[in-house]
């Protein structure tokens, strides 16, 4: 951006704060900047990416500089930094996008508080918009909702909504919205066959119908009954429990739900749902009883908890570059086993104290890393369901195991492809040795070095390349990052907020 142009911005940017009544530290605040840099932004002393000046045109609700869509949009990284400061994890993604969809229960209007702005979500807003709901951002990340008494299910989005894995989290809250409709097959991460069925034997219970047909699932409502009903999961999984969470959610009767994930994103479908009047006993349990509420009208607003994936992230990236960073809002609940791996490795961490997150029920910490010498854990590193280790934040252990003396094994059982990816580290001069699809051996410690790297189809492995250039010395290019804005919100900008240097750029 020129001088010039970095002036004409900064002059409409002060005539929208002053139009908004707003003082530098209020858009500050809003921003998750500091006041000092909103002076150089209104000074035209700094220069803007263009997520920056999206974000701000979605805050003030007007253009400030016309730019075209680019096809791809990649990071250069500077590494070999030490980083230092503190820096806040966002809510979490799945339960908002689990949020989104179960916004459809309710004929009232929910208003989701410091919702994630990630391309998940942009998704399933636009699938959201396309039948017909109402969603208006309000000052940045505020989401309003309000659905009409009839969705448009013809006029779904399918591009958007092929773009998504959490789709396939409609078929709850939409059981008994009408007798036949067809819902396009659901995307996202390439992380092998995942299948739905788990999801249709869940629903099943309920008499929903579904075939699957050239590309969609055709969808067959059940009768309406007021029947209590129990059954078991045969997969506790997370999106599972939630389709059958929200299905039971409005229809009379009480469900009892045996083998339920107790994960963070199926409590906070279930405190949203408690907020709606829905009963719900066995929370943060493996079986859960709901008393379903039907024809539910409630006028509500409430907070997703915080991210445990982020959190894990942003802790990765201060072990990694042997920096002393403090992570705020931390879900200390759903981070315990991996928080005692990592003391088991040597890392060296500060753990605050306890206090509540927004949403009054999640417990939150503060966790400052401390540069550590690691060695590598004495036994394989593997998930479980919670209260085990996160599946999610299993890839970091690959990036922390590299930095780690010795060899460690990790076993990702959950998915057939993602330790394929992890071997990409490779590229910035991991030692990884791939042993099956789902087991690698990880040897360190490594001496990263700069590369050029194209991001893999799945999240969490192209996060844990982007945090491994934060470490290697030189200019490091990750090509094509759309997976990594599914899931984390400016995730770049906010590691340059505690000392790294990424920036964005296209071809």
């Amino acid at each position: 951006m020129t001088q010039p142009t970095a002036e004409h911005v900064g002059n409409l940017l002060r005539d929208a704060r002053g139009e908004k009544g707003w003082t530098q530290g209020q858009l500050a605040s809003e921003l998750g900047t500091s006041q000092s840099a909103i002076a150089r932004m209104e000074q035209g002393k700094q220069n803007l990416s263009l997520r920056m000046i999206e974000r701000l045109e979605s805050i003030f609700g007007r253009t400030i500089v016309k730019v075209g869509k680019p096809q791809m949009t990649h990071l250069r990284v500077e590494g070999g930094r030490r980083l230092a400061g503190a820096v806040d994890v966002n809510s979490s993604k799945n339960a908002g996008v689990a949020l989104l969809c179960a916004s459809l229960i309710n004929r009232g209007t929910t208003t989701l508080r410091r919702l994630a702005r990630i391309e998940e979500v942009n998704r399933i807003v636009e699938v959201l918009t396309s039948i017909g709901v109402e969603c208006t951002w309000l000052n940045g990340n505020d989401l309003r909702i309000r659905r009409p008494e009839v969705l448009d299910l013809d006029s779904m989005d399918v591009e958007a909504a092929r773009r998504t894995r959490s789709v396939i989290m409609l078929l709850g809250p939409l059981l008994d919205e009408s007798n036949e409709y067809r819902l396009p097959y659901a995307g996202g991460c390439d992380l092998g066959t995942r299948t739905v069925e788990p999801h249709m034997q869940a629903l099943r219970q309920f008499g929903l119908s579904v075939e699957a047909t050239s590309g969609f699932y055709q969808v067959q409502a059940p009768p309406i009954d007021a029947e209590d009903r129990s059954f078991v999961l045969t997969e506790r999984g997370d999106t599972v429990t939630e389709n059958a969470i929200m299905a039971a959610a409005h229809r009379p009767g009480t469900t009892v739900i045996r083998n339920a994930s107790p994960n963070y994103m199926v409590q906070d479908l279930c405190f949203y749902l408690q907020g709606l009047g829905v009963e719900i006993d066995g929370i943060g349990t493996t079986t859960l009883r709901i008393t379903g509420r039907p024809g539910i009208d409630v006028d509500i607003e409430y907070f997703p908890s915080e991210d445990p994936i982020e959190a894990m992230s942003l802790i990765t990236a201060g072990i990694v570059t042997h920096s002393e960073v403090t992570i705020r809002r931390v879900p200390i609940e759903f981070m315990e086993i991996e928080l005692a791996m990592l003391e088991q490795m040597g890392q060296q961490l500060v753990v605050s104290g306890e206090y509540m997150a927004r949403n009054g029920k999640t417990r939150l910490v503060d966790v400052t890393t401390k540069p550590s010498r690691l060695t590598a854990a004495k036994d394989k590193i593997h998930p479980m369901p919670f209260p085990g280790l996160n599946i999610d934040n299993l890839p970091f252990f690959a990036v922390i195991a590299s930095c780690a003396k010795g060899q460690t094994m990790i076993h990702d059982w959950v998915y057939e492809n993602r330790a394929i990816y992890l071997t990409e580290l490779n590229k910035l001069g991991g030692q990884i040795q791939l042993l099956d699809p789902h087991r690698i051996y990880v040897n360190g410690p490594t001496k990263w070095r700069a590369a050029e790297v194209g991001c893999p189809p799945a999240l969490r492995p192209a996060a844990c390349i982007l945090l491994a250039m934060l470490a290697a010395r030189g200019v490091s290019e990750l090509r094509n990052i759309y997976v990594i804005e599914r899931g984390y919100e400016d995730l770049a900008e906010r590691l340059n907020t505690i000392g790294a240097r990424i920036e964005y750029f296209q071809d």
